[in-house]
């Protein structure tokens, strides 16, 4: 695509950044066939395609956002579906949340959508006050119909039945491996799955552990800024990962980090882009380092699992587990389905996860490992509608993409669904009956933990 910065404009890195991934657009159109919201909504403006041209007319001609525009690029789900299908590598991430930046600056959006967007910013990344909201949303679920803004609407009907009691674990603290330590990692436990799941990073640091990982909990980390990274808050997204830098590499420069383990897929590609989003900074080297070092919990879990393999059959080998132990399999105890054969998971797959940091392999061929029949719905790299913010600001869609990926799971006729995002499982659990957990919660289970919690609602 020609672009026509001038060389004023292009002094900027944001601008300059934007113009290098424009200039790699082939107009080709092969995005609209993987978009969610083109799919839905069938507009050539709400596909990747279209938001490109928006985009760049904006960014070129330093105009002033129109409420079209912003319409259109707010209804992106930052799905990140097109990255994956673009066959010239435009990196639509980075040009969207700039696009996302620019209008937070520009653009004054009507105040409902200001306020909306002010609150969710100051309650969604702070564990207690989110927990305090949820308490207040719970109160007035009944009454959820009756507010005039389907925005208002959404937010007390996907308020959790239960609040999970707060986990101690969250605290800074360090989890020694047991037995040898084959490495030492930094687990990030998040903001909102601390106060809508616990039992996610209980599973994580019980799992990690038994596979010989010393875990730490870094003093003074909190939310990765995804959340108000996405809605163009820079100063608010980069204030919060700032710590999160400064607590990792005190560990990296004390005792030393293997991996920062993220258990939150949303988070992990944010993470995985620190280096990138401090990289005019004081901190651009730090960052960097903690992005080189971040890791899916279910990357972590290949390299650690592949490690217990080798000891398994070390073992087999000295007669210390038996002749019958079989390399792989000496870690696990399978849980059975209610027929007695192998329990029957649908695995879905977050797209921060599989477009976001291209992991599509690990989780199910760990659950795989782990005795589980991984199924997999049709047209599983297609987004659930949960997208961070995405089902709050904008609950039609969402909804409509939700009751789509449901039905696609639901066909697979599964005992449980499993997701490594606890924004796809909230959004996903709120359509069906069946049990949606993470994917460690069973790895956990299956290799000595408890029974997932929500298996156990089921009984």
């Amino acid at each position: 695509m020609q672009t026509t910065f001038t060389p004023e404009q292009l002094k900027d890195a944001d601008v300059a950044r934007s113009n290098e991934i424009l200039r790699n657009c082939v107009h080709c159109g092969f995005c609209t066939a993987t978009c969610p919201t083109y799919q839905v909504l069938g507009d050539e403006l709400d596909s990747p395609r279209g938001r490109i041209y928006l985009i760049k007319d904006m960014l070129e001609n330093e105009r002033v956002p129109d409420e079209k525009t912003v319409r259109h690029i707010d209804r992106c789900l930052s799905c990140l579906a097109c990255m994956t299908t673009c066959p010239s590598g435009v990196h639509y991430m980075h040009l969207v949340d700039h696009a996302r930046a620019y209008i937070e600056e520009k653009y004054e959006r009507p105040w409902q959508d200001r306020a909306l967007r002010w609150v969710l910013a100051r309650i969604l990344p702070y564990p207690g006050r989110f927990r305090l909201a949820l308490l207040g949303a719970k109160i007035g679920r009944p009454f959820a119909r009756l507010m005039p803004d389907v925005r208002l609407q959404a937010m007390l009907e996907m308020a959790p039945k239960t609040i999970p009691p707060v986990s101690r674990n969250d605290d800074p603290q360090t989890f020694p491996a047991e037995g040898e330590t084959k490495m030492r990692v930094a687990l990030m436990t998040g903001c909102a799955q601390r106060a809508l799941n616990t039992d996610i990073n209980d599973a994580t640091i019980r799992l990690l552990t038994r596979l010989g990982a010393e875990v730490v909990i870094a003093e003074g980390i909190g939310c990765c800024g995804a959340l108000t990274h996405h809605m163009g808050k820079i100063d608010e997204s980069h204030g919060t990962a700032a710590k999160n830098i400064r607590a990792w590499a005190r560990e990296m420069d004390g005792k030393g980090l293997d991996a920062v383990v993220i258990n939150t897929s949303g988070c992990g590609t944010t993470v995985k882009d620190y280096g990138h989003m401090f990289r005019t900074t004081d901190m651009a080297e730090d960052a960097a380092r903690v992005s080189a070092i971040t890791r899916d919990v279910s990357e972590v879990l290949n390299t650690l699992m592949a490690s217990a393999d080798v000891d398994t059959a070390q073992e087999a080998r000295e007669g210390i587990a038996g002749t019958d132990a079989a390399p792989g399999h000496g870690i696990f105890s399978p849980p059975k389905g209610a027929a007695g054969g192998a329990m029957r998971v649908a695995y879905h797959a977050a797209c921060s996860l599989q477009h976001g940091q291209q992991i599509k392999t690990y989780p199910k061929a760990l659950l795989k490992k782990a005795g589980f029949e991984v199924v997999e719905p049709a047209d599983s790299h297609l987004c659930c509608g949960s997208a961070g913010t995405y089902n709050l600001m904008q609950p039609v869609i969402s909804k409509q993409l939700k009751e789509r990926k449901v039905r696609t799971l639901e066909a697979k006729a599964p005992e449980v669904i499993a997701a490594g995002n606890i924004g796809c499982m909230m959004q996903i659990g709120g359509g069906t009956d069946i049990p949606v957990v993470h994917t460690v919660e069973l790895l956990d289970w299956a290799t000595g933990g408890p029974k997932p919690p929500k298996l156990m609602e089921t009984d």
